[in-house]
């Protein structure tokens, strides 16, 4: 059985929501992080970097959100959250899975913490470009992909909806709103969402 390690209000939701889309059977362990559960040795054998999620499958240990996306993605192919090997798509889907811990993060982050970087040598360019490439990525629609809903709609999906709605750094724009709207819509993120808001 799979099982999830995580937390609310935290990248965990990235997590729970493809395991949600997958349809697989997930267990869900809930760490107090104030409490330091996540630094008992138990958990820092299944995640070292001590943070939440992490993920066991049987004895498989995977950390880190966009992993999981993709582990998950590819465990559960029925699911159709990923273009297979081959498929032509399969570049631009790898390539908006790491958008987002590559470039979507540290934007958020220098423009959280008001530091100027040059965009020839930052990671992630310009924050205004980011969301400008962003922005025309979505507005064709549906998702990223076009009519495939993959895991990359998880990673910026959710990139979008905090930037957006909860960190208020991202400027509304009609084209990103239009596609949280979709995203916040899914069956799946709803009862994420339920299940945060219940154990949270």
């Amino acid at each position: 059985m799979t099982t999830l390690y995580w937390a609310p209000r935290t990248r965990s939701l990235r997590a729970l929501w493809v395991l949600e889309e997958s349809g697989a059977p997930y267990v869900r362990v809930r760490l107090d992080l104030f409490a330091g559960e996540q630094k008992t040795p138990h958990f820092r054998a299944i995640n070292p970097m001590a943070k939440v999620p992490a993920l066991a499958d049987g004895a498989l240990n995977i950390a880190e959100s966009g992993a999981i996306c993709a582990y998950v993605a590819e465990a559960f192919p029925d699911a159709g959250l990923a273009p297979p090997v081959g498929d032509p798509a399969r570049g631009r889907y790898l390539q908006w899975l790491f958008f987002s811990p590559g470039c979507v993060e540290p934007a958020f982050l220098a423009k959280s913490a008001n530091v100027s970087v040059r965009p020839e040598t930052a990671s992630f360019g310009d924050f205004d470009r980011v969301f400008d490439v962003l922005e025309a990525a979505v507005e064709p629609g549906p998702w990223l992909l076009g009519e495939q809903f993959t895991a990359a709609d998880v990673m910026i999906g959710l990139d979008l909806y905090f930037g957006i709605d909860v960190f208020k750094l991202v400027p509304e724009r009609p084209a990103l709103r239009a596609y949280v709207d979709r995203c916040l819509a899914r069956p799946a993120l709803r009862r994420v969402r339920a299940i945060e808001a219940a154990e949270g």
